[in-house]
């Protein structure tokens, strides 16, 4: 490659970089961290050939982004059976964000937080611990505590905390497949089955009117990429 093309990409990459689009949607926050991580250096090395750590946080932040469009577009068909979505909530402290934010018919809450975990080994729950394959994943689930915690405390009602799990098996307790768990209080699902599980709790009732609801999640929750820009 030749100097000047390598400058022409640096240039292009600068320009990128400083004028990026700011998207919201669901997988907007990863897909912004994945062009925050993308600077124009990193841009260079990877033309170079040169694997850099902030090119594989990048590359990891596109994978999540894209996992959550894909829940995002399973969760599409809910409403018209009068569910409201939220997708990538900023918390009122702090730079979390929420994935996605469900409000069923009778006012129910449920926070899906998408996994793409690798289907190389399966997911089960042994001696109170959660497994991926051999591997403790158990405090990989605290952020979705966190976040259901601070979700419930705003709403002022109970949410349910959901993982939406896209690539291992679940195993249940007697060492077969299973289409779905409960640990600690999470419920995790496969992901193709998330639709099913959210639909058979439509009419589980909550404690206020959807409307209500709404409306504190739009005062409260905002998309994050708005409050978090730069």
């Amino acid at each position: 490659m030749t100097l000047t093309a390598l400058l022409v990409i640096a240039a292009a990459a600068w320009w990128w970089h400083n004028h990026r689009p700011h998207r919201h949607g669901a997988g907007a926050s990863a897909a912004a961290r994945a062009r925050a991580l993308r600077t124009p250096l990193v841009r260079l090395a990877t033309a170079l050939g040169i694997r850099t750590r902030a090119a594989a946080l990048a590359d990891r932040s596109e994978a999540g982004a894209a996992g959550e469009r894909r829940t995002a577009a399973r969760l599409a068909p809910l409403t018209r059976a009068g569910w409201l979505i939220y997708h990538d909530l900023a918390l009122p402290t702090g730079r979390a964000n929420v994935d996605h934010l469900l409000i069923s018919p009778t006012g129910a809450v449920f926070l899906p937080d998408t996994k793409r975990w690798s289907a190389a080994g399966p997911l089960l729950i042994r001696a109170g611990r959660l497994l991926h394959g051999s591997q403790d994943v158990t405090d990989r689930l605290n952020g979705l505590r966190h976040e259901t915690a601070t979700v419930a405390r705003v709403l002022g009602v109970p949410v349910t905390p959901l993982v939406v799990m896209d690539g291992p098996t679940l195993i249940g307790p007697h060492g077969r497949p299973a289409t779905q768990l409960e640990f600690r209080g999470i419920q995790i699902v496969p992901a193709h089955r998330l639709t099913d599980y959210l639909t058979g709790r439509a009419h589980v009732p909550g404690q206020r009117r959807p409307a209500d609801l709404a409306v504190i999640v739009t005062h409260e929750l905002p998309p994050h990429t708005r409050r978090h820009r730069g």
